[in-house]
This record gives C-alpha cells, sequence and structure tokens, in this order.
C-alpha cells in the first residue's frame, strides 16, 4: 500500500460525516435509523471541540422532528452558515417541503443520506433507494457511493460542486451495507480538503445571504402571470451542473489519487451486454464481471455516480458502441409505472440507439444480492429479456422473478472469510468490529465486516461477516462460504443452519459448557455429518463460565475475539 495514503479501518456513516464535519459549520440533527451515527458523530466530535476547516467548532442542534432539521437548515443557510443534515427513510420524507425551498432559493449545502427502504406495506429499517428516488424532483442534486471509499469520496464532490453551482446536494449509500458495513479505506486529511476548498464560492455564497447591511427582497408568494416563468429561470444552472461536477471529480482525483466520472464504465471494451446500476450492487456486479470476463464473457457495467442532473450525453458516450442489450437494475419500486426511475432515465438517455434496454428491481430492504444474481441478470439478456423483472426472490404470484444458479464465488483469490452468530447486545458485533480493525490496520491486508441483525437489534440474532485478504474487497454480499465459524450461543444449534457453506478443513468455534468429549454429540446429525465429512477443526471454550470468574458478568466477547485470534493465527501473539 502506499505510504503515503491515510489508510484507516471505518464505517460508511464516519466517511461522509468526515467531509460534512470539514465543510461545514452548522448542522441540524435529528437521528433516525441506519443515519443516526452520522449525527452522533457529528455532535460528539463538536462536543470534543473538533475543528472544521476553517479552524471552527461545528455548531451541532438537535430538533425535534426531521422536518424541524431541515427548516433549520433552511434558515441558517438563508443567513449565510454553511450548513448539513443526516437523515433517512421516513425522515427524509419530512423534510421534502422544506428541500423543495432550499433548492428554489439555490441555497448550497450537503445532504448525507443512508439510503433505506419507505414503510409501504410495513416498515422496514433496511435499505434501498426508494427514500431518495421520492426526493428526485425536488431539485437537489444526486450523487451515489457504492462503498465507504466512495461515500467519502463522492461527498466531497458533492460539496465542492453544490458551492460552485449553487445547486443543492444530497449524497447517498445504501443504508447498513455501505453505512454500516467496516472497511479500509484512504481517509482524506483536512489538510488535503482545505486545499480543494475553493473560498471565492464561499464568498459569494455569504453575499447572497440576509444581511441587514446588504438589503435584498425574497419573494414569498407568486401568481400565474410570473411563476412559470421564474422557475424557468433556473435551467441554465442545472444545465452547467454535470460538467461542473465532472470538474470537481478531476480535481478531487488530482489530489486523492481516485478517478470518478459521471458515469464509469467496467468491464469487457467490446461488450455486447452491459447492465447500469447505482450503489453497493455494482461494486458486487463488478467484481463478478471481472470474474466472469477473465473466463471468457463480454460483460459491462456502467456505474451512474451523478444521478441529478442527469447527463444523458455523458451516459450515452459510456456505453460501448458494441452493447447491443442493456438491464437497468434500480433499487426500489414504483407501483403503476411503466419502469423504475433510473430505467426510464437511462431509457431516454439512449433513444435511437439500436440497443434492447430493460428493467428490473434488486434488493429492496437490504435482500442481498450476490454475484449469482449479477450473472443471472446477463442471463436473462441473453435469453427472454423481458421487461420489469425482479432478481433475487421468488414470484410465484405476478411471475416477474428470474431463476438464479448456483452460488458463484468471485472473491480475490486468498480472501478469508470468517462468521459469528452471537445476539443482540451480547458484545459479538462491537467485538468484531474491533476485529476487522485490529486486523487491517495492524497487517498490510484489506478488510471488511458487516453486521447482520434484525429490527429488534438488542435480543435478536446477530450474525457478523468478515472478510480480509491482500487485495481490496468489493464483495457486497453476505458470505456464501467461510473458512471459520464461531457460534457463541449453542441454543442456536437446530434453529440455524450454523455450518452451512464452511469449507473443507474449516475450523468451528463453539461456547458451551458441555465437556470437550460431549460437545460432538450435543450437534445436531447434520452438524456431525458436515464436521466428518469435511474435516472441520472443532474447538469449544465456556467462556460464559470465565467471564462470570473475571467479573464480566455475561460479556464473552473479548474472550470470543481472543480464541478467535489465537485459532486463526493473524497476529502475532
Amino acid at each position: 500500500m502506499d505510504a503515503k495514503k491515510n489508510m484507516q479501518t471505518i464505517d460508511g456513516n464516519t466517511a461522509a460525516t468526515h467531509v460534512a464535519y470539514a465543510y461545514s459549520e452548522v448542522a441540524a440533527i435529528y437521528p433516525i435509523t441506519p443515519s443516526s451515527t452520522m449525527g452522533e458523530l457529528a455532535d460528539e466530535w463538536s462536543a470534543h471541540g473538533r475543528k472544521n476547516i476553517f479552524g471552527q467548532t461545528v455548531d451541532v442542534v438537535e430538533m425535534q422532528s426531521e422536518g424541524g432539521a431541515s427548516g433549520a437548515v433552511h434558515g441558517s443557510l438563508t443567513a449565510g452558515a454553511l450548513t448539513t443534515t443526516f437523515t433517512a427513510s421516513q425522515g427524509l420524507m419530512l423534510m421534502l417541503p422544506n428541500m423543495h425551498k432550499i433548492a428554489g432559493e439555490m441555497l448550497p449545502t450537503l445532504f448525507l443520506v443512508s439510503a433505506r427502504s419507505l414503510a409501504c406495506q410495513a416498515l422496514s429499517i433496511f435499505g434501498d433507494h426508494s427514500d431518495v428516488m421520492a426526493a428526485r424532483n425536488t431539485g437537489f442534486g444526486l450523487t451515489c457511493g457504492g462503498s465507504v471509499q466512495e461515500a467519502q469520496d463522492l461527498a466531497i464532490v458533492a460539496y465542492l460542486s453544490s458551492l460552485r453551482t449553487r445547486i443543492p446536494f444530497l449524497h447517498f449509500f445504501d443504508g447498513f451495507r455501505t453505512s454500516n458495513v467496516v472497511e479500509k479505506i484512504d481517509l482524506v486529511s483536512y489538510e488535503t480538503l482545505k486545499d480543494l476548498f475553493e473560498p471565492q464560492y464561499l464568498e459569494v455564497f455569504r453575499r447572497n445571504a440576509l444581511n441587514p447591511e446588504r438589503p435584498m427582497q425574497k419573494v414569498g408568494q407568486q401568481n400565474p402571470d410570473v411563476y412559470f416563468q421564474g422557475r424557468e429561470t433556473v435551467n441554465a444552472y442545472y444545465a452547467e451542473c454535470p460538467g461542473l461536477v465532472q470538474h470537481y471529480m478531476d480535481k478531487v482525483a488530482g489530489a486523492i489519487g481516485r478517478s470518478y466520472h459521471l458515469f464509469d464504465y467496467f468491464g469487457a471494451p467490446d461488450a455486447d451486454k452491459v447492465i447500469v446500476m447505482m450503489g453497493s450492487g455494482a461494486e458486487t456486479a463488478e467484481e463478478t464481471i471481472n470474474h466472469l470476463n477473465a473466463r471468457g464473457s463480454k460483460l459491462g457495467l456502467i456505474k451512474v455516480r451523478l444521478y441529478r442532473p442527469f447527463d444523458a450525453a455523458a451516459l450515452a458516450a459510456a456505453l460501448p458502441a458494441s452493447a447491443r442489450k442493456v438491464a437497468v437494475l434500480d433499487r426500489t419500486k414504483e407501483p403503476g409505472s411503466i419502469g423504475e426511475p433510473l430505467y426510464l432515465d437511462v431509457a431516454v438517455a439512449l433513444a435511437g440507439r439500436p440497443v434492447k434496454i430493460i428493467g428490473g428491481r434488486y434488493g429492496l430492504s437490504s435482500k442481498d444480492f450476490t454475484p449469482a444474481q449479477v450473472k443471472a441478470v446477463y442471463d436473462h439478456l441473453d435469453g427472454p429479456a423481458t421487461h420489469g423483472f425482479t432478481v433475487g426472490i421468488t414470484d410465484d404470484v405476478t411471475h416477474t422473478s428470474i431463476p438464479v444458479g448456483p452460488v458463484l464465488e468471485t472473491e480475490p483469490p486468498g480472501t478469508v472469510r470468517c462468521k459469528f452468530f452471537g445476539y443482540g447486545s451480547d458484545g459479538t458485533v462491537g467485538a468484531n468490529k474491533n476485529s476487522i480493525k485490529i486486523i487491517a490496520d495492524h497487517t498490510d491486508m484489506y478488510g471488511q465486516g458487516y453486521f447482520q441483525y434484525d429490527s429488534k437489534k438488542s435480543g435478536g440474532v446477530t450474525i457478523s461477516h468478515l472478510r480480509f485478504g491482500k487485495q481490496p474487497i468489493q464483495s457486497q454480499y453476505f458470505l456464501n462460504t467461510v473458512d471459520f465459524v464461531a457460534l457463541h450461543k449453542p441454543s442456536y444449534i437446530g434453529r440455524l443452519d450454523i455450518l452451512e457453506g464452511i469449507r473443507g478443513g474449516g475450523t468451528f468455534l463453539i461456547n458451551c459448557d458441555w465437556p470437550a468429549a460431549e460437545v460432538f454429540e450435543n450437534l445436531t446429525e447434520d452438524m456431525q455429518r458436515t464436521i466428518i465429512d469435511k474435516k472441520i477443526k472443532v474447538y469449544n471454550i465456556d467462556a460464559l463460565k470465565i467471564a462470570q470468574e473475571l467479573g464480566l458478568g455475561g460479556r464473552i466477547n473479548t474472550l470470543m475475539q481472543a480464541c478467535f485470534f489465537k485459532i486463526a493465527g493473524i497476529l502475532p501473539e
């Protein structure tokens, strides 16, 4: 790795807040899962006196609701203070009225959104693009990051673009899958962020603020004779915006060494089948096509970085001339529409090209999106290529789902995969976050930790998915095959398929109070057969007894973490 880089192991919320705090004077917050961490971090940093790039402590104020937070942002921007907020899902819905006003008055700001499902037939705290798609007509620019690194990098681009264009921006990344995943990234220093900042555009913003020394008129209401004309006055700003966003992508690339474009193409230069999508699923798609193209396929992928304003010419330029079939994947559903939002934009942008374009849905409410599903989409393009399909579910009612083949392993060779079964509030998730940080920060390995749990959070089943290896990790999906399994709660035996996907010669660690000689007989017949057939190494420990003897109560996480490090042999003792 480049010694000049500031490699740190953090989650997407932290990476995005790092940028927002640097460039803000005020943050108006109200917590909502999974964006809460962003507001909490900003509040904590402010309380501890952390300075932004201007040498000031950010003024963080918690309001009574998300509607109040967005109203406070509007007022603060009107007064000339650089202001931000963090939200998701229903919280973003409460901000929409103020967002229309902020955009209409051309007040530059950056909203950070860990994109989450909306409550439709039921509430869900998990991630998709339903909320941000409901905000696409507000006039905000929309940028999307597909990984923790991109959550940071494109937040920088979005902020600089907003200040220059006077168009407010909403930068989003997938709730939980990006907001809460822990990965090793290059954290851009505040010195670099300060160097990228352009104070001349801050002066323009200040001059347009309400100030008794510079009286101005703000129009509150217009009649039919002038409203239409007034609404059209912003056209030139939005037409200029994509070019300026690309300008800042290039400028940021010069400072951090990572290049981005409005639409980034990956894959074979002569691909005949191309997927267009955005968010964390695009990382999985890139990993998959790299794997398949290395075996003779000719597949392509376009990652959407700037969704609003949508630059049709830039998309058309990114698509290879060889492309004949395009599948557009949306992580949202718009009932009653002829297609989801991204599909409709792509279809219009490519009108006139000799390309068949279909749309499909995937990943709603954090439904896992795997390499096998990516391959299924390409296979669908080769086959019936019907529009309006779904992938990742079995739709036996309206029959929209396409068949998905067996597990497809696409992770880089040498990637070590570990799975931990715990329960909410037992400390397993926290210990595994520490484990992946210790491994990534104290070795030359890359690391990734994703933590699966249900809406109960405390007391429910938790499954920690850890990966580490010598190459960057793009695998934004649950572990399919594992080298190490740890079971922290033995009552899950018989209820969950604990050893599913374990490799031959793998390791199984169990916390239980059974003597070593009795462990095997307390496992299910399927587990016993797996251990014998795959020659699994089994370790057991009565961590609860040891924890109680040490005065730790029921907190077994530190003990199980020590066992993991001992067995895995990753770090020197």
